[in-house]
């Protein structure tokens, strides 16, 4: 036990380290909060989607969640689609934008099929809007 200062310098010693190693391992894990670690926005509430959104979500479910996630942030056989729009880039690393976006729907790109013309337009527009509350 120490009395009145430090009487064994090698205790003094290991208790720095330790406390410096904790200080660093706080500051590493603060920084990278703060530097890539992002955590996906949150899909707007079911119970808050517009009428469009609805059904631009049944479309979803019936075309699209067999390959991919909607409200959860894991890949399936295909990306998850949780902030899709809400990010500058596509997982393919296109633009996100509707045009893009239609265009790998109708034409696929990969493993994602080309749906074509088998998408009715008004379904389209509407999983669009869907997908841009995600």
């Amino acid at each position: 036990m120490l009395r009145g200062g430090c009487e064994n310098e090698g205790v003094k010693t290991f208790w720095q380290e330790i406390v410096a190693a904790a200080v660093g391992v706080v500051l590493v894990g603060g920084l990278a909060g703060m530097v890539g670690c992002k955590v996906p926005p949150s899909p707007k509430p079911i119970n808050e989607l517009n009428k469009s959104e609805l059904l631009g979500r049944t479309v979803f479910q019936s075309r699209c969640g067999v390959c991919h996630n909607d409200r959860k942030d894991e890949p399936r056989h295909g990306p998850a689609l949780v902030g899709v729009f809400k990010k500058p880039t596509l997982p393919s690393g296109a633009a996100a934008t509707d045009e893009r976006v239609t265009s790998t729907i109708q034409h696929g790109r990969g493993l994602m099929p080309a749906l074509g013309d088998t998408v009715d337009p008004d379904d389209l527009t509407n999983l669009l809007a869907y997908m841009h509350s995600l």
